[in-house]
This record gives C-alpha cells, sequence and structure tokens, in this order.
C-alpha cells in the first residue's frame, strides 16, 4: 500500500510546477518523504521473502538469494555382461570307450545347459531305449547293448542363451571269448514237490559272486522265506541254489529271473542269455524212511498216505548203510540198470527206480528181498519194495519230495552229490549266500 502511494506522489510533483527548492521536491505524505536528486526515482518494493530490494540496484544482504543452476552433461555407461559358458557334454563311460560290458549301463550328462535331443543307435541304425531325467541334464541307457557292437549317440545341447553344442560320440561293447551257458531247474510249467530247490547253474564259479546273485532274483505267491546259497553239484557245476527255511507251502507258484547276459564272470567269460522258470509246487509229500522200523511211510498233507515193508542198507560198512537225512527225489525210471563191481554185479535190471542221491541210492523193487522186507536189512544200502509197491510208490512221487532217512550212523553229505542242499541247518544255509 505505502509503494503506491509514493508513486502517486511522485507523478503528482512532477507535473504540479509548484515553487520549491531547485531539482527537490518533497510531497508530504503523512511523515514519509520520498526525496529525488535528479536521477531516477529509487522504487522500494516489498520483497517477496517479507526483506526489502532496491529495483535496479544490486540486492542487499536481506535480499533472497536465487540459486544458480548450472546443467552437467554425462553419457550413462552399460556394464559388460559376458556370455554364459557353452553346455558341456560328458559320457560315462567315456566316448569312445572299447570293450564295455554291454550290462553295466551308459549315461550322456550335460553342464551349464540342457539336452534337447539324443539318439543312441546300434550298427544298423535302430534306436536304442534311453531317457532323460526331468531336468533334462542326463541321458540314461534303458536297455542292455549286444556284444561287440559299436553304438553312436548324436544329439543336441542348448545353454540358457541358446548356444547349441552338438552331442556327437563312439561306444564299443566287448568281444567276449567265452559265453556261459546258464540253466534253471525247475524249469517252466514243472509240477514238483516240497523240498525242490532252485538250481541255478553257470558252469563256472564267478570270480564276482556278489555281482551274479543280485542278478538272479525269485518271487513266490504266497511268500516264503528263503535264502540263495553258492554250492557246487556233481561235477564241479557251481550253481546258485535257492532253498526255503522249511518245506515249501502246497501249491506255492514261483517265478525265478537270471538276468546275466553281458555280466562279467571273469576269466574271459561272460553272461549268456537271459532266462526265466515259472513253476509250481504241488501237494505236500513227505516220507518217513526209519531204517530200524523196516517200513516206509508216506505222509500227504501231515496224514499217512501208504505204508510199505521195507528192507535198507544192511550197514556192515559205510558203503552199505542207507544215508542219515533229508534227501530228494531227483529221478525216476521205470527200468533201471544198476551196478556195482564192488559187490560183485553189474548191469543188473531193476523196476521202479526212484533215485534220492547221486551217491547210487534208490527206492526200487527188488522182488529177490521180499522176505526181508519188514523184517531185515539187507541191501547194499537202497531201499527195497515188492514189485506192487514200488510202481505204487514211483507213480504217487514228483521230483523234489523229501525222503527222511533216520537211524543209522552215517549222515547224508556233500559227497553223495547232487542236492545236498538239506543237509545244513538254516543257519549255516545261510552262510553260503554272497550277500551276506
Amino acid at each position: 500500500m505505502t509503494a503506491s502511494l509514493a508513486l502517486v506522489g511522485v507523478l503528482a510533483a512532477c507535473t504540479s510546477g509548484s515553487a520549491s527548492t531547485p531539482g527537490t521536491a518533497s510531497l508530504d505524505t503523512g511523515g514519509a518523504a520520498i526525496s529525488s536528486t535528479g536521477t531516477d526515482p529509487a522504487v522500494t518494493v516489498p520483497d517477496p521473502a517479507g526483506g526489502t530490494g532496491t529495483d535496479g540496484a544490486a540486492p542487499t544482504a536481506s535480499d533472497p538469494v536465487v540459486p544458480s543452476l548450472t546443467e552437467t552433461s554425462t553419457t550413462p555407461t552399460t556394464p559388460t555382461i559376458p556370455p554364459k559358458p557353452a553346455a558341456k557334454v560328458t559320457a560315462s563311460p567315456a566316448f569312445g570307450s572299447k570293450s564295455i560290458s554291454p550290462s553295466k549301463g551308459l549315461q550322456i550328462k550335460v553342464a551349464d545347459g540342457t539336452i534337447t535331443d539324443l539318439v543312441l543307435t546300434n550298427p544298423d541304425g535302430k534306436e536304442i531305449e534311453g531317457s532323460l531325467n526331468d531336468a533334462k541334464t542326463v541321458w540314461k541307457l534303458g536297455e542292455t547293448l549286444g556284444y561287440n557292437k559299436t553304438y553312436t549317440a548324436t544329439g543336441t545341447a542348448v545353454n540358457s542363451e541358446g548356444l547349441q553344442t552338438p552331442i556327437s560320440g563312439k561306444f564299443t561293447t566287448v568281444d567276449p571269448g567265452t559265453t556261459v551257458r546258464t540253466t534253471i531247474t525247475p524249469g517252466d510249467d514243472a509240477v514238483v514237490g516240497v523240498a525242490t530247490p532252485v538250481v541255478v547253474s553257470f558252469g563256472v564259479e564267478p570270480a564276482d559272486r556278489a555281482a551274479i546273485e543280485k542278478s538272479v532274483s525269485i518271487t513266490t505267491s504266497p511268500e516264503v522265506e528263503g535264502a540263495w546259497g553258492w554250492i557246487q553239484h556233481d561235477g564241479g557245476l557251481w550253481a546258485l541254489d535257492w532253498r526255503p527255511k522249511d518245506y515249501w507251502p502246497a501249491n506255492t507258484e514261483v517265478h525265478v529271473e537270471v538276468k546275466v547276459y553281458g555280466k562279467d564272470f571273469g576269466g574271459g567269460n561272460w553272461g549268456g542269455d537271459d532266462l526265466t522258470s515259472d513253476f509250481k509246487i504241488g501237494r505236500n509229500q513227505v516220507v518217513k524212511a526209519d531204517v530200524n522200523s523196516h517200513e516206509l511211510q508216506v505222509y500227504r498233507d501231515g496224514k499217512l498216505f501208504a505204508q510199505y515193508d521195507a528192507s535198507y542198507g544192511r550197514g556192515t560198512d559205510y558203503d552199505t548203510t542207507t544215508r542219515s537225512g533229508i534227501h530228494v527225489v531227483t529221478d525216476m525210471f521205470k527200468d533201471k540198470l544198476m551196478s556195482n563191481p564192488k559187490y560183485g554185479y553189474t548191469n543188473v535190471l531193476e523196476h521202479y527206480a526212484v533215485r534220492i542221491s547221486n551217491n547210487g541210492e534208490f527206492i526200487h523193487a527188488n522182488p529177490g528181498t521180499v522176505d526181508s522186507q519188514g523184517n531185515t536189512n539187507v541191501s547194499h544200502g537202497c531201499v527195497n519194495l515188492s514189485l506192487e509197491h514200488a510202481k505204487e510208490f514211483m507213480e504217487s512221487s514228483l521230483y523234489g519230495d523229501p525222503v527222511e532217512v533216520t537211524g543209522t550212523d552215517v549222515p547224508l553229505s556233500a559227497s553223495d552229490g547232487d542236492v545236498y542242499d538239506w543237509t545244513y541247518s538254516w543257519d549255516q544255509w545261510q552262510t553260503f549266500s554272497a550277500l551276506d
């Protein structure tokens, strides 16, 4: 308000023409005077910050200071990011490997990337089974390879930036010097007795028993407790036998698998073809043969099924003593030539002969000892029955039926071959496994 009035007063003084001191003018403004010295009047204006400033003059210390803005021009820098490493491909066994085991397995791995495609082919161009893991970083072989063949892997791996790495390599399997023939007893569809051992014969003793034992498996229905054991059968034949802890339950179904193809048996020997066998346990029949009773008793499902007068080994020496222990029926012959030169007979024809060990012990007909049957032991170690009873007994028998001989001081042993699995206690039998 003061500044406005002062300006009006200045203008009025300039145009009134009233006398006064030359070069000066004054105006009563109620106590406030504005003077002029012949220069442009100084105009006092309110300072926005609450102080005062002089128009056209340098700002005083009380004038607001307006900061000076200086523009600085800068160029932004982008950090250098190194490229991602290319995917790295490795194989186990390594690419280029030769004489590898066809069954040992094979895998191809990728680090710093993933596998987009991979194919393994045999020499005929046939694709071999294999699978990728969920992360697509590992490819694993899904089948057994063949002997003496070269396999080719081709494919692509890629890193996270899309950079591709080719997958390419070859593997050659071993050329076996000898393949080991394998057999399984009992064979497919057989119906056998409750003392039957499963016999997987290999012909040679493997250098690594545990590795071969892991390749053999058995499943039963119902489940049956048992164990594998390494033993030698007649002729030095090495086998892996499976024996139940107790006699098989009647009507048990059994499945056996032998997967030894491509397995190294040592000494230049390699596993032959894989095998399986499916067979069944028949009715429960157990023969009780007490040499001092002069009888042979047949039990079915725990009940007496048949009873026959019998004559056992006379026992005057080791060779003429019927062995005590659990024998197993392994063969049956309607007609059988028997010889024992030590006791003066060769190729004597006997009938309805049931083999119960490989030392020459049979249950068979002997019409010449009928008078002794039921009262006196006169044989050279066999069990003699009448012609009628021997026929009836053989027709009731199955491979694998147990014949429990008791009453003599000579035990059945490994030297009596061929199936002597039951001569061992359960605790002893379990020690024959290479896995325990």
